[in-house]
């Protein structure tokens, strides 16, 4: 590398860890990178512990988990998972549950998820029927703040991530800027998914300054060039990254966690690269 490109990587690298909140960095000066376990889904069946090894080995200090069931995460009891990701030096911080399961049984998830050391339980997905109307949004945002009341029980604060469709109005009202309207911040924070705010056509920095505080999760996964509807592994997509961490203290962000939903090779593949290139960046 010569002197000037030496330089210039070394100045974004030091503008993106200033930026990055306090909590994001720990006490080598390191960025606490997650990863959304739902990027793994075609392949960590089949090898659940080889292929968190392999998370681990790639340099994810934390993951957010997916399919939550009757006490299991990935045919395990949470607390054998638990104690095997702290054993491979990974925390779990957060994990994605349907809306359903806030009001079945919701305590027991919420126990499950602080005996694991969770920090966040996040809504990831609504059907249609909970954003019918303005009041039928309206109720689906009263559900959700009762659901944060119990989860903060067990230490936990409750999220919600967004697609693109809650870009989409109802009753001439935004579906997104309702919500965020109707939760309460004290209880309720937004997971915000950089990709599909894009995706809509909404500019996530525009969020940022329009509620500030709000956004203490990010997904972070980055838009193909030529086609929006495909993912590209972070750092050769259209998103401009050092840009939005240099926002990350406006928004509020907390942790971040990288998630892919297509990919330009294959999951493993795809999962590395991302991290290597934040890597550069944090």
């Amino acid at each position: 590398m010569d002197r000037r490109k030496f330089i210039q990587t070394s100045t974004v690298a030091a503008v993106g860890l200033m930026a990055l909140p306090p909590v994001l960095v720990n006490a080598k000066g390191k960025a606490s990178i997650g990863l959304q376990l739902y990027t793994l889904r075609d392949v960590i069946m089949n090898d659940v512990k080889g292929t968190l090894q392999s998370v681990a080995t790639w340099g994810y200090k934390e993951v957010e988990t997916y399919g939550y069931r009757e006490g299991k995460l990935f045919g395990m009891p949470v607390t054998e998972f638990g104690s095997y990701m702290k054993s491979l030096g990974v925390s779990v911080a957060s994990g994605h549950y349907g809306i359903e399961q806030t009001t079945s049984n919701w305590d027991k998830a919420c126990s499950d998820a602080q005996s694991m050391g969770q920090k966040y339980v996040v809504v990831p997905w609504m059907d249609k029927k909970y954003y019918s109307s303005l009041d039928e949004l309206k109720k689906t945002c009263e559900t959700l703040n009762k659901a944060a009341e119990v989860a903060k029980k067990y230490k936990l604060r409750m999220g919600y991530h967004n697609h693109a469709f809650e870009f989409d109005t109802v009753e001439g009202k935004v579906i997104f800027d309702v919500m965020l309207e109707e939760l309460d911040p004290k209880l309720v924070t937004m997971e915000m998914d950089l990709y599909w705010v894009v995706r809509a056509n909404q500019d996530p920095l525009a969020y940022f300054n329009r509620y500030p505080g709000r956004f203490e999760l990010w997904h972070v996964k980055d838009m193909d060039k030529t086609n929006r509807e495909n993912n590209a592994d972070v750092g050769t997509g259209s998103l401009d990254f050092p840009a939005l961490f240099s926002s990350a203290k406006k928004a509020g962000m907390k942790k971040f966690f990288v998630e892919q939903e297509t990919y330009p090779v294959n999951p493993m593949l795809s999962t590395e690269n991302c991290i290597k290139y934040l890597k550069t960046i944090m």
